[in-house]
């Protein structure tokens, strides 16, 4: 991954931290928690997935005929830990 990517993915992480920080519904929430005796403790976990895109490749966007997921759906669904009923389950997942 090249150093202009890298430096895209941290502009996007600090972007989704000060959305977050700067909610007025996320800070009132947590005002009103506080106002019942509790301290906050707000931890959020962001996975940020790419997929090279070439102009000449439009196939991962269309599911085949018969199908009812794209490629991409797929690759999105194993990085959720999901797998597809027709699909055999990765066995280096069952290592873990």
């Amino acid at each position: 991954m090249n150093g202009r990517i890298k430096e895209l993915i941290q502009q996007l992480g600090e972007a989704i931290h000060e959305s977050v920080s700067e909610s007025e519904q996320i800070s009132g929430v947590v005002r009103e928690i506080r106002e019942e005796g509790f301290d906050v403790l707000l931890m959020l976990e962001a996975t940020i997935g790419l997929n090279e895109v070439s102009e000449d490749d439009d196939s991962d966007d269309v599911a085949e005929p018969g199908e009812t997921f794209t490629r991409n759906d797929v690759s999105f669904l194993k990085s959720l830990r999901i797998s597809l009923p027709d699909e055999p389950a990765d066995p280096a997942e069952d290592e873990s």
